[in-house]
């Protein structure tokens, strides 16, 4: 999606600032910025529109080394929007134009069947709750099929569960949706907030036993500013985050501790390391405005 960020400084009619973002769009960055390339090769899977904002995004992810030979551009939708608020502790407000955005409409693009044979033939696909919360009912169902044919052919699903109560027809539809993904899923990455919005309040532990009930084998539960909980083979972690010295804009932190989560993991890290790689990107990121930080504010 577009970003629109208000320019600071720019008066009464305030001017705006654009980039790009989204969860998996900002995961995907950080992603391609931590891996190794000579091992892991970074898609990205949507569709954009054929207009000039299109085009400068697809240029702005080939540019950070996202391939985009899965990106359908279809000549009747544009991206979608999104305007960022942001109060004097960083907290976020957003207002949203996407109920027609071309992401919602990637599965009926003509290059739809192939995209969906790569995907059920990838190693690790990675996808959030908004990924099947934007699509139809029957999107959803041809998405779902291919995610089990990913995993049946050995493939690995990561999912972010990043609820947005606005984007489904229902809590009973979003949490039904989530059930089966997670029965999929070998990594779940959950924001604990976003659990309780869906299911009702819980503790860790029972977050944990709901999830591994179902067959995921490695839980990270982040918590806002408290430690991330980390769980695999039984045994739960508390991980802290460093100290950050100011939080000037909460977007995309737990996009971006979720690729650098997964990024570790990649190169063999153990979860516990993981998690503190985690930690200091989103450190990063919610120090600077925007989704994206530049490349020279990554942490090293």
């Amino acid at each position: 999606m577009i970003e629109l960020q208000r320019a600071q400084g720019s008066g009464t009619a305030q001017a705006m600032d654009y980039r790009f973002g989204g969860d998996t769009l900002n995961a995907a960055v950080y992603l391609a910025r931590l891996v190794d390339a000579s091992r892991h090769r970074i898609a990205y899977v949507t569709a954009l529109g054929t207009d000039g904002l299109s085009d400068d995004m697809a240029a702005s992810w080939q540019a950070e080394g996202i391939a985009t030979s899965c990106v359908q551009r279809l000549a009747d939708k544009l991206p979608g929007m999104y305007l960022i608020e942001t109060d004097a502790d960083g907290e976020r407000r957003f207002h949203y134009w996407r109920s027609d955005s071309a992401a919602r409409h990637w599965l009926r693009g003509p290059q739809a069947p192939a995209i969906l044979a790569q995907l059920a033939q990838a190693p690790r696909v990675y996808l959030s709750g908004i990924s099947l919360a934007i699509l139809s009912p029957a999107d959803r169902e041809l998405l779902l099929a291919t995610l089990a044919q990913c995993k049946a052919n050995g493939g690995q699903i990561v999912f972010d569960n990043n609820y947005r109560p606005r984007l489904w027809e229902g809590a009973q539809v979003a949490a039904e949706v989530y059930h089966r993904v997670l029965q999929l899923s070998s990594l779940a990455l959950l924001t604990l907030d976003d659990e309780e919005a869906l299911y009702g309040p819980a503790s860790v532990e029972q977050v944990i036993a709901r999830t591994s009930a179902l067959g995921v084998g490695e839980i990270v539960l982040k918590r806002g500013g408290q430690p991330c909980i980390v769980w695999r083979d039984g045994e739960a972690r508390e991980v802290a985050a460093p100290p950050v010295e100011k939080v000037v804009d909460t977007t995309a932190a737990g996009d971006s501790f979720g690729a650098a989560y997964f990024a570790a993991r990649l190169a063999g890290k153990p979860p516990v390391d993981a998690a503190l790689a985690g930690h200091r990107l989103a450190g990063c990121v919610i120090g600077q405005r925007g989704a994206i930080i530049a490349r020279a504010l990554m942490p090293h």
